[in-house]
């Protein structure tokens, strides 16, 4: 008698439709880090400053933001010290449209890996999005670092408990990145067009977050188009953020309880449909 034969891993030609494949990216995630040590690596490689680039994009644009909306467009920053009002936002919108812009490419630009050899290409953006939370740690160092200087400048601003939110706003923002960006790659195998839209949609989406303004002055300015900026899953977000670290922003657990379940939905969605076109997408790439 043949002994039965046992295997660690099966690859099935079609699964259920509701088969995520978590099991296989954990028996992979040796895979995920190294992914992860590559993006790192081969972006900054040749470049002069290297990670430097972590602070000096981000400050630059605080500078650009405080001088074009604080100084010349007069905006209010719901009493906070413009650069740290603009770099609390720029630091969570960055780390979220690094997830979604990255994560929307990942079939157009590895297709050549995927047809080669066999892993869960869940690995491929999951590791898109652990190699920006290196950028993004390095940017909430600049802004722990801007936070001191006001500090000790007297500046007034109140950190409460809502700041150790702070772990979970990141998991949302992840969560959101990955979700929507896995949702626009698969559709980019058919539709190349979307692979154009997608820096230039991001960047009109970040002018419907409050970014460069509070919520508070839309409210009060602009009330008819509230529900614009409120529907934004991301205002939520960041307004949550200022509001733990810097005790200004208009923030309700109601508003952040929607955009957790949304970005769930979203998340569920994007590894659905991934899971579904990969199995094809070589045939259209």
């Amino acid at each position: 008698m043949t002994e039965e034969e046992h295997w660690d891993l099966e690859i099935k030609p079609e699964g259920n439709l509701l088969d995520l494949k978590l099991r296989d990216v954990w028996h992979y995630r040796d895979l995920l880090f190294l992914m992860v040590r590559r993006d790192f690596v081969s972006f900054y490689k040749q470049t002069v400053l290297g990670p430097l680039w972590f602070f000096i994009q981000p400050l630059f644009t605080t500078l650009i933001y405080t001088f074009i909306f604080g100084n010349l467009a007069a905006i209010p920053t719901d009493g906070l010290p413009q650069p740290l009002f603009y770099l609390a936002g720029i630091t969570a919108w960055n780390y979220f449209a690094d997830c979604l812009t990255k994560t929307s490419s990942v079939f157009t630009t590895n297709a050549g890996l995927f047809g080669k050899v066999y892993f869960p290409r869940l690995i491929v953006p999951l590791s898109i999005v652990v190699s920006n939370l290196i950028r993004f740690a390095v940017q909430m160092l600049l802004f722990f670092m801007m936070m001191s200087i006001y500090w000790f400048k007297g500046a007034t601003f109140h950190p409460n408990g809502y700041l150790f939110l702070f772990p979970f706003l990141l998991l949302v923002m992840a969560m959101l990145g990955l979700g929507l960006g896995m949702i626009i790659s698969a559709l980019t195998t058919k539709y190349r067009d979307l692979s154009f839209l997608i820096t230039f949609g991001i960047q009109l989406m970040m002018y419907l977050t409050t970014v460069i303004y509070p919520l508070s002055v839309v409210k009060e300015k602009y009330p008819a188009y509230v529900w614009l900026v409120s529907y934004n899953p991301m205002t939520s977000v960041i307004e949550a953020f200022r509001y733990g670290f810097l005790g200004q922003g208009t923030f309700t657990l109601l508003s952040l309880g929607i955009t957790t379940l949304f970005t769930t939905l979203i998340l569920l969605a994007g590894i659905i449909i991934f899971n579904r076109v990969e199995r094809t997408f070589i045939d259209t790439v």
